[in-house]
């Protein structure tokens, strides 16, 4: 089965409006872990692993 590859919008500000809206949601949510003492999971070299809240920095800027 192939899938579609949909051309690039109209207007490529959208995109770059989209991306900064996913770059703060994702800092946003990496800080919440933080304060929380949640842990976050990433892919780092083939493997997952986990990182605790306490090893997380804190946000520099998370609106930039």
């Amino acid at each position: 089965m192939s899938m579609k590859v949909k051309s690039a919008p109209k207007n490529p500000d959208i995109m770059l409006k989209a991306e900064k809206a996913l770059r703060i949601a994702v800092a946003k949510t990496i800080e919440d872990h933080r304060v929380s003492g949640d842990p976050i999971v990433v892919w780092k070299n083939g493997k997952v692993v986990k990182i605790p809240a306490s090893r997380i920095p804190p946000a520099k800027s998370i609106e930039g």
